[in-house]
């Protein structure tokens, strides 16, 4: 490592994360319009000559302003296309979030719920599994299956559940269960968290979402999220995963109280990692939304902010690429998050795909996202096509499914004749008034959730 590493990342769990680097040197000032500042224009040069941008010079390129602004995103365009081409993918893919109770309270989710209350639910595998089947046979290749930690769960809950739709859809991709949801579920078990993995992948887990990252520096973690899965820990599962063959996504969660340094720290320990294992897929940068958030309500931490702006989640999109280049190809956009039109700009300033068409989606509208739960395959084309790229439909690891490359023969998808997906699919505000999946009715203090609602 070329860097001298200090302990910003304490050594917590059972496992060792990257450690950070030294506090960065005061900003310098924006560049005049119309030119790049000296020194962005150096780190520009370097990464265009084959350069590997530090991390210090990751967190100039996030406090660029002014006339650094297009010569930044014009860099990142240029190593997406070096990376990728012009081709933009997209998955066809369903959410499934089986629970929404959490044993966890994170200042930034309003998708959790306790156990006792009236909007905690906890879909039984019958339900699960009727859900697996609607995506597939609405041309679904990915089920994404991530929910809360509820209380009372069998720790073999997320196996059980795994090897329950590989065997009825066997030829469907299980994106499932989060680095938090595996300590979880290890520790419930009792076994090892490596144990945990070979069991997932023995009954056909196809790969794991690398949330529940955040911003990968216990300082920040400790504020918005005390008590979640710490770095080390985070780092032990996903690298271990990789280590057994599951790859996996990789994310960030920005826009609350972390700092420039802060962010090109987490993408810098991604990448250290993406050497060792080249196991992540993809990376997803994730803004944090507000509107419902608890500690945007309650004890609001010192400097929390209403999320990223524009040009800040566009600085994201592009950092990430330059930093990321020659280690992980894609760099992903959340439409849900921040709606079709700006990932749709992000596809200019180093992003290549645009994720998934979820059909159901429930963690970003509980906290106040407004985009809806379903982007449909000729929507995604459309917004490719505009931007002069050939939209491509790929499976969760990157192969190429279908090349769109000429409009006349674009298919109508089972997705594109749905026209109201709320009604057809049932909305997250349904499911949390749907007395019949209520959780408190399943679950007994003492005993754990009840068969009927356990799967």
């Amino acid at each position: 490592m070329s860097e001298p590493l200090v302990a910003e990342n304490r050594k917590r769990g059972n496992g060792a994360a990257p450690r950070a680097v030294p506090p960065p040197a005061p900003a310098a000032a924006p560049a005049a319009p119309g030119q790049a500042s000296p020194d962005v224009a150096a780190i520009l040069d370097k990464v265009l000559g084959g350069g590997e941008v530090s991390v210090m010079e990751g967190a100039r390129l996030f406090d660029a302003a002014g006339g650094d602004l297009a010569p930044l995103f014009a860099a990142a365009d240029a190593l997406r296309r070096q990376a990728v081409g012009d081709v933009v993918t997209y998955v066809v893919n369903r959410n499934i979030n089986f629970t929404n109770v959490c044993v966890k309270r994170c200042g930034f989710c309003a998708f959790s719920r306790g156990h006792s209350g009236q909007e905690g639910y906890f879909l039984p595998q019958d339900e699960v599994l009727r859900r697996a089947r609607e995506a597939a046979e609405m041309g679904s290749t990915e089920i994404c299956v991530q929910a809360g930690l509820a209380p009372g769960m069998d720790g073999w809950h997320y196996v059980k559940l795994c090897r329950a739709v590989k065997e009825a859809l066997p030829d469907l991709h299980v994106h499932g269960f989060s680095p938090e949801e595996v300590l979880y579920g290890s520790s419930l078990a009792g076994v090892t968290i490596r144990d945990y993995l070979l069991a997932l992948k023995d009954v056909g887990l196809g790969s794991l979402p690398g949330t529940s990252a955040e911003i990968l520096i216990d300082r920040v973690r400790d504020v918005i999220s005390p008590g979640r899965i710490t770095t080390a820990q985070w780092f032990e599962v996903i690298g271990t995963a990789h280590r057994l063959g599951i790859r996996s996504t990789s994310t960030m969660m920005y826009g609350h109280v972390e700092t420039a340094l802060d962010k090109a720290t987490h993408l810098d320990l991604l990448r250290r990692l993406q050497k060792e294992t080249g196991g992540f897929t993809e990376f997803v940068p994730l803004g944090f939304i507000y509107e419902e958030a608890p500690m945007f309500h309650r004890r609001r931490p010192e400097g929390l902010r209403e999320g990223p702006s524009g040009i800040e989640t566009l600085k994201m999109y592009a950092v990430s690429r330059i930093m990321l280049h020659g280690w992980i190809p894609n760099i992903q956009v959340s439409w849900v998050k921040e709606g079709p039109k700006l990932v749709q700009v992000g596809l200019m300033t180093g992003a290549n795909d645009l994720g998934g068409t979820l059909i159901n989606e429930s963690i970003s509208t509980a906290a106040g996202a407004h985009h809806g739960q379903l982007l449909t395959p000729a929507k995604f084309r459309a917004l490719a096509r505009e931007m002069g790229r050939t939209p491509a439909e790929r499976s969760t690891t990157y192969g190429i499914r279908r090349l769109f490359a000429d409009p006349a023969q674009d298919p109508l998808d089972a997705l594109d004749r749905v026209e109201n997906a709320d009604k057809l699919f049932g909305s997250y505000r349904q499911l949390v008034q749907d007395s019949k999946f209520r959780f408190k009715d399943a679950y007994k203090p003492g005993s754990g959730l009840q068969p009927a609602a356990g799967g």
